[in-house]
């Protein structure tokens, strides 16, 4: 550990924008369509050190960070992040946390955590905890925009990387969901994990009925068959899906109560969370942590350069969902990129402190709202 973290070191500033960044092609899953994501990149400066943090969220975000919560953390100890994180959940009482707020306080809360990382010259799977050396990761996309060829395509793509499971979207058009399956099923073989997310689409005797259709083609993994919101219905899938089948959800989840509500419900057989949601890397290691009390596996929403990880500081890790828009995003928005491994995993680069990233702005420019 660098000399440095014997003294306080100020967090002087803190910056933040938002790019609006086409889609490659049109994208839907059961219930949204989408032709552009919006990343939000928040950077905090002190010690002659930059970190980096980001949320996937409106524009509006980048007010919320540069106005209210950096005028919480700017003076602050920068080797502290957990303390200003604390701080923040604090001073937005008022402003309701769930939502925006959330997100905006996540990409605080990672850039401090990046920020403290570089002070101390460690990589930020070492300060956070790392209980493993990598994290596996799946392929997931498989739009329900996309024809026969762009589905298979993707997700033999992802098999020939060396991931041994991939994730498709059902349930916009119940006409050809298992058309779709049978497809990718045949696409990547019989070896290969298949999952399938829902987004909500269904009501609770539909899932109940897609999860048999589901399992016959080998699908283990039914993510939000209904509303995250309907805890009983997702209970119900958990006790009479079909054997083998796991029942999941809880990447809409913005703080605590929610996770807790939902797995003291028996709702999930694997909990789900975003660190860009989920009150950052501070608020994800304490979702963890109640994962962790009831020996129950957490799995990682999307935003895989930060989740890489903090996955690493995860017990009870199960895996992170290596997404199509996220992937080429981050791809483009920064150096220092992580890549899959053989069998299917991300390895943070401990030769780098804090996440490992620079950010690309002049490559970013023309995208920029905000």
């Amino acid at each position: 550990m660098s000399s440095r973290a014997a003294g306080e070191v100020t967090i002087e500033t803190v910056e933040a924008a938002a790019y609006a960044i086409p889609t490659d092609a049109p994208e839907s899953d059961g219930t949204l369509e989408w032709d552009s994501t919006t990343l939000v990149v928040v950077q905090a400066h002190g010690g002659g050190r930059t970190g980096i943090g980001y949320t996937y969220a409106g524009p509006s975000v980048v007010e919320l960070v540069t106005g209210k919560l950096a005028g919480v953390v700017q003076g602050k100890d920068a080797l502290t992040p957990v303390a200003r994180w604390a701080e923040m959940q604090h001073q937005v009482r008022n402003l309701g946390k769930p939502g925006l707020v959330a997100e905006a306080i996540s990409a605080v809360d990672i850039a401090l955590w990046d920020l403290a990382a570089r002070l101390n010259e460690l990589p930020l799977a070492v300060a956070a905890g790392a209980v493993h050396d990598t994290t596996p990761i799946y392929g997931s996309g498989g739009f329900t925009s996309y024809d026969d060829r762009q589905l298979t395509d993707q997700l033999t793509n992802w098999v020939e990387a060396g991931i041994p499971r991939v994730k498709m979207k059902v349930g916009r058009d119940p006409s050809v969901d298992d058309h779709r399956v049978r497809r990718a099923r045949k696409a990547i073989g019989s070896d290969v994990e298949l999952f399938t997310d829902a987004n909500g689409a269904w009501s609770r005797k539909q899932a109940l009925f897609w999860a048999d259709k589901l399992a016959e083609h080998g699908v283990r993994w039914l993510e939000e068959p209904v509303s995250s919101d309907d805890l009983a219905g997702l209970r119900l899938l958990r006790d009479r899906g079909p054997a083998g089948m796991d029942i999941t959800a809880g990447e809409y989840g913005y703080h605590l109560p929610y996770f807790q509500q939902m797995l003291d419900a028996g709702a999930v057989d694997c909990l789900q969370a975003d660190v860009t949601r989920a009150l950052g890397i501070s608020g994800l290691l304490r979702v963890a942590a109640l994962c962790d009390a009831r020996s129950i596996d957490l799995s990682l929403h999307c935003a895989p350069q930060v989740s890489a990880q903090v996955g690493t500081a995860i017990w009870h890790l199960r895996h992170l969902e290596y997404f199509h828009d996220h992937v080429r995003i981050e791809g483009m928005a920064f150096d220092g990129v992580l890549s899959p491994e053989p069998g299917g995993v991300l390895r943070p680069d401990r030769s780098r402190p804090g996440l490992g990233l620079e950010l690309k702005e002049q490559d970013l420019a023309d995208y920029r709202v905000a």
